[in-house]
């Protein structure tokens, strides 16, 4: 399986490993060597697209927010001028961690909560709510999902729906 390939594969940081790979109309298999390495997702990816942030947002890792916050100040920067509005991408992403989909959420909003979280007992009850300061300054956001988007991109999507600060594609 995948996951079991991936087990195989791990080791040191700098350590050499050579994978044999074999392929349908190959007879015989290829050697390749190469050195393990942490892999670093990078979840977030920006552009402008003329005077609108776009931002695709993967995964959300433990750099999510911190990644999107750097990426919309630096596009903020080089635009010169206010944003018209901001289209955060969600599509196919498949979630991750929660504390980052509320501080992605927050980052959007004024006030308000962002998600509640039941559990069996009351004190297993969790309430995260949205604190003053708006990345966007108030302007339009548009966020785009489609069937993939599940998780943390849900929470996302539903607390800026929830709260009108986006038009949910």
């Amino acid at each position: 399986t995948l996951n079991q390939a991936v087990e195989k594969m791990r080791g040191p940081v700098n350590t050499p490993i050579t994978l044999t790979v074999v392929r349908k109309g190959s007879d015989d298999p290829i050697d390749i060597k190469i050195v393990r390495d942490v892999i670093r997702i990078n979840a977030v990816k920006s552009r402008l697209e003329d005077d609108i942030i776009y931002a695709k947002i993967s995964t959300f890792n433990e750099q999510t927010h911190a990644n999107l916050v750097k990426q919309i100040d630096a596009l903020k920067k080089k635009l010169n001028k206010p944003a018209k509005g901001y289209i955060i991408d969600l599509r196919n992403n498949p979630g991750g961690l929660l504390d980052q989909a509320i501080n992605v959420s927050d980052d959007f909003l004024e006030q308000g909560a962002i998600v509640l979280t039941k559990g069996r007992n009351l004190e297993e009850t969790q309430r995260s709510n949205a604190r003053p300061g708006d990345i966007t300054e108030g302007k339009r956001i548009l966020v785009l999902i489609n069937g993939g988007s599940a998780s943390a991109s849900e929470i996302v999507a539903g607390a800026l729906q929830d709260h009108k600060r986006a038009l949910v594609i």
